[in-house]
């Protein structure tokens, strides 16, 4: 349970920083970045089930470069007014977080 609060702490810190640094990305505050955390990963989870392991973020290639784009762009109509993202928005948002990812461990062992 407390590794899950702390992903998803830390998701929201790398949204956060992602809208500052990307254009097209704006998270109001970081209550908004949580719940826009939140709704991103059930989102991205929900795709994983569906699709399987060749979206994942292990897995991940062109294919889930895009799937986490479309994810990011779609959360914003789930959580209206926390995150406003424009396509290209979040073409680039996908693109920093998985290189953030690359850098920041996502799984407590």
């Amino acid at each position: 349970m407390l590794g899950m609060i702390v992903r998803f702490i830390v998701s929201a810190l790398v949204l956060l920083l992602v809208s500052f640094i990307v254009p097209g990305l704006r998270v109001n505050g970081f209550t908004g970045a949580l719940i826009a955390a939140a709704v991103i990963a059930v989102l991205g989870y929900g795709i994983e089930m569906i699709f399987g392991d060749k979206i994942s973020r292990t897995g991940r290639g062109a294919v889930g470069f895009l799937t986490a784009a479309v994810v990011i762009y779609f959360s914003q109509f789930l959580v209206p007014g926390y995150i406003t993202v424009s396509i290209i928005g979040a073409l680039l948002a996908s693109l920093v977080i998985g290189i953030v990812d690359s850098f920041v461990p996502t799984t407590l062992r």
